[in-house]
């Protein structure tokens, strides 16, 4: 006899119960609209991110452009009302998710890590993100192919906060700003480079690491559905 786990069978709960939908959805559409429009026109000059000269930035162009991808289809697959109301659209937006998404833009997220002008710290921790990035997809997706419901649900819940991380690595970027700036002359003796670097480092870090860490709270706090649980077949 063998067991196959069974995705639990529920009705589609009303938008209003899951309050977050249209924050996430807006938080999403305002970062893209604010981040995307110094790429659209191809110019090195208007990039955020000093880009060195040679292959940097056509695979930085690469890396948004499937991070763009990955955020949209990300925040749809999180939805309940589209995931229990139209099963076959969750299947194909997360089929885009990995596959147009988050390992394309993982890989080229690493590749760029290994050459990005933040310092060693930072490119430590953006290689790490990109690594947990696509290892959290690939299981994930490895775990739906196996009709492993609950494990797959685990892995993209990880492979969620990762991609979003983004966000936050930008607000924290804000915070360490307006509190090591004032620091330029004394902390960091006046160098702009050292100041730059300890903010990417700081940033980097907490901006991954901490989605990551609730993500696994969040996990740990629910209560293991009976849908979840194997089944003889």
């Amino acid at each position: 006899m063998t067991t196959t786990e069974q995705p639990a069978v529920r009705r589609a709960t009303p938008w209003w119960r899951r309050p977050w939908v249209f924050p996430l959805g807006l938080l999403v559409t305002a970062f893209l609209v604010f981040s995307l429009p110094p790429y659209l026109g191809l110019d090195p000059a208007r990039s955020r991110i000093p880009a060195p000269t040679g292959w940097y930035y056509p695979v930085l162009l690469t890396h948004i452009g499937f991070a763009t991808v990955a955020m949209v289809t990300c925040a749809l697959q999180v939805w309940p009302w589209l995931r229990q109301k139209h099963p076959a659209v969750h299947r194909r937006t997360g089929r885009v998710y990995v596959f147009a998404g988050a390992i394309p833009a993982s890989i080229a997220g690493f590749t760029i890590a290994l050459a990005a002008p933040f310092g060693p710290v930072g490119a430590v921790s953006n290689v790490l993100l990109a690594t947990l990035w696509f290892g959290c997809t690939v299981q994930g997706y490895r775990a739906a192919r196996a009709r492993r419901f609950g494990d797959h649900r685990r892995w993209m819940v990880r492979s969620f906060a990762l991609c979003m991380s983004i966000i936050s690595n930008r607000i924290w970027g804000v915070v360490c700003a307006l509190v090591l700036t004032p620091q330029l002359d004394t902390t960091f003796g006046g160098s702009e480079v050292a100041l730059g670097q300890a903010i990417a480092g700081i940033t980097t870090w907490t901006g991954w690491v901490l989605p990551l860490l609730a993500a696994e709270w969040w996990l740990g706090r629910r209560p293991r559905r009976r849908g979840n649980a194997p089944s003889p077949a």
